[in-house]
C-alpha cells in the first residue's frame, strides 16, 4: 500500500488540490505537465510538492499539451495536464483532438473562474463548459472547494472516475474543469480547514482507490473476502437474458454466502427459489438504529447501481464500507462517493471468480433473523388492511398477477411502494421501470411501447400525475399491438411530496407542490376509448388483475387519500421497525 501523502491544510483551495493530486497518483498518474498561470496555482503547487509525481512545467500550452501527449503514449499511461482559465485551455484543442483519433489517455486539468465571475467580463474568463466537445471521453466540472468530508469524498471519487475513463472502455482524453475562488496562493485561514482534516484518517479515505500496474490494467479479481460481514446490494435492472442474470446472481450470493439485499425493480425477487439470502424488509429494518448499528457492514458488493431505498442508502454512507460496484457501462454510476471501486465486468465472469466462503456466515443469519422478523408482520398488516391504502396495491399485484406478467412502475411513489412493500416469490413477474433520469414524463408511453414489444399483457403502476404528464400517450392507442392494463393510484396530487420536508411550507405546499387536479378519468376514457373501472374495494380489484385482458388498454382507478396514507406509511414502517428493539 502507497503511503499517504497528507494534503496541505492551510486554506480549502489547499486541501482540495491536495486531495485531487494524491486520487491521481493512487490510480496510477506518474507525470503532469503544467503551465504557468495564476487560477491554476493550488493545483500546480500540488502536483509539484507531491513526491510520487514528477511535474514538468511548459511555458506555451500548445507546445505543454503534445508534450504530455507524446508522454502518454510512450506507455499508454494517463498523463495530467494542467492550465489556467481563459484562452490557455483553448489552446489545448489540437492535442485533445490528436489524443481522441489516437486513443491516448490525456487527463486534462483546466483551471477556472467560480461560476459568479463568468458571463461579467471578468479578465482571463471564457465559457470552458465541454469546450473540446464529443472530441473526450468524459467531462465533468468540479464543484467549488469545499472543506467537509462528504465534497472531498465527491472530489476522490469522481477524480478517479475520471482517471477510468481516460483508459476504459477505450483510451483518450477527459476534461476535468475545476473553479477556484481566491485565495489562489497557500495562505493559511484560521484552522478551519486543519481542523476537519485533521478528524480524517487519510489512509482509510484513500485505501480503496485503484492502484494500477505497469502495464495499464485494472487487477481483476477484485481482493473480496467472503468470510467478512459484507452484503450483496442489487440495484434496478432491466437485463436482456434474464435467466443468464439470475444463474449469475445465484452464484455470486452461493459462493460469499452474504444476505442480497434485492431492488425489487431487480428481477431477483422474482426469483426466491434459486436466489439464497435474499432480504427485501432492508427499508423497515434500517430504521431502527439498534439494528442498523448491528447490520454495519466491512464490504459491499453492489450489482448494478444503488437501489431506490433512500433508507437503504443513507445507511450504506454511514457504514463507510469497502464498496464494488459492478456495472457493465464505463460511466461513473456511484451517486453516493463512497470509497467505491468500479469493476466493469460481466456478472457470469465475476461469478466464476469471486471466492467461496468457508462457512455459513454469521452476518447473514443476523439478516435472515431481521427478515423472519418483520416480514410476517408486514404481510399480516396487509392482509388485514381493507380500506385504500396505496401501498397495498403493489403488495398484492405481487401476489395475484398472472405468471410472468411485465410490471412497468411509475417513478414518484409507485416505484417506492414497490421498494419498500413488494415481497420475494417465484412469478417471475418482470418489474420495468424509467430509472435513468427518475422523471414521470413519457411513463404511459414507455409502458405502451413495452407491451407492444412483449407481445404480453402488461400492467402499468402509477400515479395520477405521471399519467397526466403522458396522456398524450393515449394517441399510440390506434397503432398498438398489444395488452396493458392500468393500475392509476389516484390521490389528486403529488403524493411523494408529502413525505419531503416542503410539505410543511403552507400556505404554498398544496398549489406548488401538490399541484392537487381533478380529472375526470372515466371522461379521459371516453375521450380516447380506453375502459376505465372505479375499483371498489380489494376483493374486486383482486378479480381484476388475477386474469389480464388479452389486448388493448384499460385503466382500473383506485381513489386514495394522499395526506392520510403519507402518514400511514411513516407511522406502520416506524412501528414495525421498533418491533426489532
Amino acid at each position: 500500500m502507497l503511503p499517504v501523502h497528507v494534503p496541505d491544510t492551510r486554506n480549502v483551495n489547499t486541501l482540495w488540490a491536495g486531495v485531487l493530486v494524491e486520487t491521481l497518483v493512487r490510480c496510477g498518474v506518474k507525470r503532469a505537465v503544467v503551465s504557468p498561470g495564476s487560477r491554476s496555482t493550488p493545483l500546480v503547487l500540488a502536483c509539484a510538492s507531491h513526491p510520487g509525481l514528477e511535474t514538468i512545467p511548459v511555458l506555451d500550452e500548445r507546445s505543454a499539451a503534445f508534450f504530455a501527449l507524446g508522454l502518454a503514449k510512450q506507455a499508454l499511461q494517463p498523463v495530467a495536464l494542467i492550465c489556467t482559465s481563459g484562452t490557455a485551455a483553448a489552446n489545448y484543442f489540437p492535442a485533445v483532438i490528436e489524443a481522441q483519433e489516437a486513443g491516448v489517455p490525456l487527463l486534462v486539468l483546466t483551471a477556472d473562474r467560480p461560476p459568479e465571475l463568468r458571463a461579467c467580463a471578468s479578465g482571463q474568463t471564457i465559457d470552458q463548459q465541454k469546450l473540446y466537445g464529443d472530441h473526450v471521453n468524459f467531462f465533468h466540472e468540479l464543484a467549488v472547494p469545499e472543506a467537509t468530508e462528504p465534497r472531498l469524498r465527491y472530489l476522490r471519487q469522481t477524480v478517479g472516475q475520471a482517471i477510468r475513463r481516460t483508459l476504459e472502455p477505450s483510451a483518450g482524453p477527459v476534461h476535468l474543469n475545476v473553479p477556484f475562488r481566491d485565495p489562489l496562493a497557500p495562505l493559511e485561514d484560521e484552522g478551519t480547514t486543519a481542523r476537519v482534516a485533521a478528524a480524517i484518517d487519510w489512509g482509510r479515505f484513500f485505501s480503496h482507490l485503484p492502484i494500477r500496474s505497469p502495464g495499464g490494467c485494472y487487477t481483476l479479481p477484485p481482493a473480496i473476502q467472503a468470510d467478512v460481514h459484507g452484503a450483496i446490494v442489487i440495484g434496478p435492472a432491466q437485463p436482456g437474458e434474464v435467466g443468464t442474470y439470475i444463474s449469475a446472481v445465484a452464484e455470486i450470493a452461493r459462493r460469499l454466502g452474504w444476505p442480497v439485499l434485492a431492488d425489487a425493480l431487480s428481477p431477483a425477487r422474482q426469483y426466491l427459489a434459486q436466489i439464497p439470502h435474499l432480504v427485501t424488509t432492508y427499508d423497515i429494518v434500517l430504521r431502527n438504529p439498534a439494528a442498523a448499528e448491528r447490520l454495519k457492514p466491512e464490504a459491499v458488493l453492489c450489482l448494478g447501481g444503488w437501489p431506490t431505498s433512500k433508507v437503504l442508502r443513507g445507511w450504506l454512507e454511514a457504514s463507510d464500507a469497502t464498496v464494488w460496484l459492478v456495472s457493465d457501462r464505463p460511466d461513473n454510476r456511484d451517486g453516493l462517493h463512497l470509497r467505491t471501486q468500479s469493476l466493469t465486468v460481466s456478472l457470469p465472469a465475476l461469478a466464476a471468480v469471486v471466492p467461496a466462503a468457508l462457512d455459513v456466515n454469521g452476518y447473514q443469519r443476523m439478516w435472515a433473523r431481521y427478515e423472519e422478523r418483520i416480514r410476517p408482520q408486514l404481510d399480516a398488516r396487509f392482509a388485514a388492511e381493507n380500506d385504500f391504502f396505496e401501498p397495498k396495491a403493489a403488495w398484492l399485484l405481487a401476489q395475484q398477477l398472472p405468471v410472468a406478467t411485465p410490471v412497468f412502475v411509475a417513478n414518484s411513489m409507485p416505484v417506492r411502494d414497490v421498494e419498500y412493500v413488494w415481497p420475494a416469490g417465484n412469478r417471475r413477474l418482470r418489474p420495468l421501470c424509467n430509472r435513468g433520469a427518475n422523471g414521470i414524463d413519457g411513463t404511459l408511453s414507455t409502458a405502451l411501447g413495452t407491451a407492444h414489444a412483449t407481445g404480453r399483457a402488461t400492467v402499468l403502476l402509477t400515479g395520477d400525475l405521471s399519467l397526466l404528464h403522458d396522456a398524450n400517450g393515449f394517441l399510440l392507442g390506434p397503432k398498438f399491438r398489444g395488452a396493458l392494463t392500468i393500475v392509476l393510484i389516484n390521490n389528486r396530487g403529488g403524493g411523494i411530496f408529502e413525505h419531503l420536508p416542503v410539505a410543511q411550507s403552507e400556505p404554498f405546499f398544496e398549489e406548488y407542490f401538490a399541484t392537487p387536479q381533478a380529472t375526470d378519468f372515466a371522461a379521459l376514457g371516453v375521450a380516447h376509448g380506453v375502459p376505465h373501472v372505479v375499483v371498489r374495494d380489494w376483493a374486486h380489484f383482486t378479480e381484476l388483475v388475477q386474469v389480464l385482458p388479452a389486448a388493448g388498454i384499460r385503466v382500473l382507478e383506485l381513489r386514495t387519500d394522499r395526506k392520510h396514507d403519507a402518514a400511514a406509511r411513516k407511522r406502520w414502517f416506524g412501528e414495525l421497525a421498533a418491533t426489532l428493539g
